[in-house]
């Protein structure tokens, strides 16, 4: 069954429900988790954590606890420059807000470094201890043997004997088992395979980001080394990575060599106790501006501007070729000490210095324009030519609309003084400027603007859509000034299942505003919320205090982050009648375009939502009250406010069930207090909330049920915390 008409919210507190309140069609749940009531409480938060982020032992605290790290939001990526230049955001300066050069390639290491044991072994894949040799003979005779090489270098086969293989060749290893195995057997076949591969021991020192000893697959490289040790820090370099073995250097691996041309032919495959020495960063240079690759870059020997440029990419498709400039660090101060025409020096020992900035600038555009706006095909602002007309602009824009008002049309036109600036308007008849006269189509000038007006009183036709339980339901157009009862005649009228009290009317200038009050109350809640937890955390008195406090700050993120999910449904309270006794009320609202309306069936149910043993719909049974249902649905559970039950009433007002001897209740709809608390009433919902003692960052917030409720009534979205 459709329930449109119920509309479910849930509040903590009772809280003045504003006059003329505007309810949502449908209800949705955002649970609030409770905050931490144990020490046990951040184990569950860690299990949450990528796998690097939780065995990272320099993130321990003072217990040996791992500390709790919140995944990262994948940043949305920042528009190029020349998107930023095709949408007019052209800027005069060269931002130098640079990163270093290739660090950001080891900062979120990738979770698929995992041991390397499925890939095929090559023939030069060398053998030592703690490698398995998978063997299979057959012919004459037959045999399959898993063995695995010792400490010593040894293997031992059955009625072949011990012999050393560490150090051999995996092609090596191959033709000495069928060596061995022929002194024995003759007329046989053999497959030589690796099964499981060894592990091996290496270091990484120097200016790494995490230097130390590391485990790793024997058939691991250099780079493998790198990322598992986070890459060299930014004080260390990036040009110049020794692999050290047996107290001999016997590769240097240039980083750049791999993210700038691709080639890794020097990223060798590691052995045991092999190091990785990071030396400090070389010399530094920044280039900026329209490059493909701004950045902060490492040198390593000689580099000219030219050269500088290549590594960064080259120049984009917006660069001012006819300037580069160079800053320099001069005399404690930094100052411009080169500037010329890039074409001029492609072919010049032109050098770079350590602590240099190169900037190299962006075309700039030519703002010399003019100004169309109103009632033609294509508003906007056109490029400027001293020859240009009025017909002619409104000719580009692809003529008039044909609703334009031809025979006025008005242009502003500024004039430069000494005194300041002048505006003139000027009043121009279209008709004749289209037609060609001089007088009217009259020469441009730059920054004019000119505006064509519709003809009075424009407006194309509006349309509203009416639904549910009228005999011709549709979308229907409206008239200027054209009321609800007007449309409902025009619809038929109602249909004998009709159920006039859940009518549900939306508006979009209302959905706009409603979204509004969200998002303000919603800032506010932020506020509040998190400069109370960002000054608990500078006080914290321990390290565990300070944890939970983090998890409880990071619950309130959570929970705002849901609620800026929520949006205005738009609706209106009203009352429906027929037609005729409509017309002339306070409901028979005027209509706008886009309006809608949706005229239910009664659902002859009642609704029990929030801290009941059983949440669910039950048949609705004439003078029943609200006690009577929630008994039906089990009663009230451990942590239901009883104190603070609501009737949302079918229409979309509110009522609170009123425990006083007197038996009053609030009704927000007509802003008075009404005799007979709790009664209830086909397609009404009995909302009990629960009580926020449980999550104490909640309690401790000024006005937050309020705000929730508000929130809640507003979008329709029921925002509990069971």
């Amino acid at each position: 069954m459709k329930y449109k008409n119920i509309f479910i919210i849930v509040s903590l507190l009772y809280s003045i429900v504003c006059a003329g309140p505007l309810f949502a069609q449908e209800f949705q749940t955002i649970p609030i988790s409770p905050a931490p009531q144990s020490s046990q409480q951040p184990s569950t938060i860690e299990k949450k954590q990528p796998p690097q982020q939780s065995l990272q032992s320099s993130e321990q605290g003072e217990q040996g606890l791992v500390e709790p790290v919140l995944p990262e939001e994948e940043p949305s990526e920042k528009p190029s420059e020349f998107e930023d230049y095709i949408a007019g955001k052209v800027s005069l300066t060269v931002s130098t807000n640079l990163k270093q050069f290739g660090y950001d390639l080891f900062s979120r290491p990738p979770s698929t470094f995992a041991p390397v044991g499925n890939v095929p072994v090559g023939p030069g894949y060398v053998i030592g201890p703690g490698d398995e040799i998978k063997l299979s003979i057959w012919g004459r005779v037959e045999g399959q043997w898993d063995v695995v090489v010792d400490r010593d270098g040894n293997i031992s086969i059955p009625k072949i004997g011990t012999f050393g293989v560490s150090g051999l060749k995996f092609s090596e290893l191959r033709r000495l088992l069928h060596k061995q195995f022929s002194k024995y057997y003759t007329g046989f076949e053999m497959n030589v395979s690796m099964g499981s591969l060894r592990t091996i021991r290496v270091y990484v020192v120097g200016n790494a980001r995490r230097p130390g000893a590391y485990t790793l697959s024997s058939f691991s490289t250099l780079i493998n080394a790198l990322f598992e040790a986070g890459g060299p820090g930014k004080t260390g370099t990036m040009r110049d990575i020794q692999v050290k073995r047996n107290g001999k250097t016997v590769v240097r691996f240039d980083m750049y060599d791999f993210l700038l041309k691709g080639d890794k032919t020097r990223d060798i495959r590691l052995m045991p106790e092999d190091v990785i020495f990071i030396q400090p960063i070389g010399p530094l240079v920044a280039i900026a501006g329209s490059v493909n690759n701004p950045a902060i870059y490492e040198l390593k020997g000689k580099t000219t501007i030219m050269q500088l440029i290549d590594m960064a990419g080259g120049l984009n498709d917006v660069a001012f070729k006819g300037r580069v400039q160079i800053e320099r660090i001069i005399d404690n101060s930094r100052q411009v000490v080169f500037e010329s025409d890039i074409q001029k020096i492609r072919d010049k020992d032109i050098a770079v210095q350590a602590g240099d900035v190169v900037k190299i600038f962006q075309v700039v555009k030519d703002e010399r324009i003019v100004r169309l706006a109103g009632a033609v095909q294509r508003e906007g602002d056109y490029g400027f030519s001293p020859v240009m007309t009025v017909r002619d602009l409104i000719s580009m824009a692809g003529g008039l609309k044909y609703y334009a008002y031809d025979r006025e049309a008005e242009l502003t036109r500024i004039h430069i003084t000494s005194e300041g600036p002048i505006t003139e308007k000027i009043i121009i008849n279209l008709q004749k400027a289209l037609a060609g006269e001089p007088a009217s189509n009259i020469a441009l000038q730059e920054n004019d603007y000119l505006f064509v007006r519709a003809i009075p009183e424009w407006r194309l036709y509006q349309t509203v859509v009416i639904e549910g339980e009228v005999r011709f339901p549709g979308t229907y157009t409206i008239k200027k000034g054209e009321r609800l009862s007007s449309l409902i005649e025009r619809a038929g009228g109602f249909t004998n299942k009709a159920f006039l009290k859940g009518a549900v009317f939306t508006r979009k200038r209302v959905e706009a505003l409603q979204q509004k009050q969200i998002e303000e109350m919603i800032d506010r809640l932020e506020r509040e919320l998190l400069s109370t937890g960002t000054a608990r955390v500078a006080t914290a008195a321990s390290s565990k205090e300070a944890r939970l406090m983090q998890m409880e700050t990071e619950q309130k993120r959570q929970f705002i982050a849901k609620l800026r999910t929520v949006r205005a449904k738009g609706r209106v309270a009203i009352q429906l009648e027929l037609p005729d006794k409509l017309r002339g009320t306070l409901y028979d609202i005027e209509l706008e375009d886009s309006d809608s309306i949706y005229i239910p069936t009664d659902p002859q149910t009642v609704q029990v939502i929030g801290s009941v043993y059983n949440q669910t719909a039950f048949i609705y049974e004439n003078g029943r009250n609200a006690k009577y249902y929630i008994s039906l649905a089990g009663g009230y559970t451990e942590n239901a406010d009883g104190g603070n039950v609501y009737i949302l009433k079918a229409n979309g007002s509110a009522m609170k069930v009123s425990r006083g001897f007197l038996g009053l209740s609030w009704n927000s709809e007509y802003s008075r207090w009404d005799v007979g608390a709790g009664q209830v009433e086909s397609g009404d919902t009995i909302v009990v909330p629960e009580k926020l003692e449980r999550i104490a960052w909640m309690r401790n917030i000024k006005d937050i049920t309020q705000i929730l409720y508000q929130i809640a009534v507003t979008s329709g979205v029921l925002i509990a915390t069971f």
